[in-house]
């Protein structure tokens, strides 16, 4: 019995170790969709991390803008609904019946916004997340600042 459960440690490290080597650093990729951040086009994928008491933003290994956490005003959220028309003509070349079910089907795409004063430096941007992370980049967000994401569908303009 011993020597059963020896062989399956080593087993056991043998696979882990090796899927330990090649983890993730612990940061978000995300999608700059425009804002305050200088040299940044509306499009660029940039690494974000959310660290104890700030948030960088990083892109090809160089810092674009390191945020203390305290100087994080306000942190929105949003999402981008829409049919997949383009890609139901393209299919209905093909199959009339797979073309019209997939453009009743519809995608989403999740927004985060982040606003910033710090001394005399303030901005903000909005950053394209994957469905995947976006609640864990808010729950970060909203962890290292102590502020609550605001839900900007929610929110109503009036003029």
């Amino acid at each position: 019995m011993r020597e059963l459960l020896r062989r399956i440690f080593a087993l056991v490290m043998c696979l882990v170790m090796p899927v330990s080597l090649f983890a993730d650093d612990n940061g978000y990729t995300v999608v700059y969709d425009g804002g305050s951040l200088q040299g940044v086009q509306t499009g660029a994928k940039v690494r974000m991390f959310i660290e104890g008491n700030q948030i960088r933003f990083v892109r090809n290994g160089e810092d674009l803008i390191v945020l203390p956490a305290s100087s994080v005003t306000e942190i929105s959220y949003g999402q981008d609904v829409h049919r997949r028309v383009g890609a139901a003509i393209g299919v209905a070349i093909v199959s009339l019946g797979v073309g019209a079910l997939l453009a009743l089907s519809k995608s989403k795409k999740h927004f985060v916004g982040v606003t910033w004063a710090n001394g005399d430096q303030k901005g903000g941007f909005a950053m394209q997340c994957d469905k995947r992370d976006y609640r864990g980049i808010l729950a970060g967000l909203e962890g290292v600042t102590g502020k609550k994401a605001v839900d900007s569908d929610a929110m109503t303009v009036k003029n």
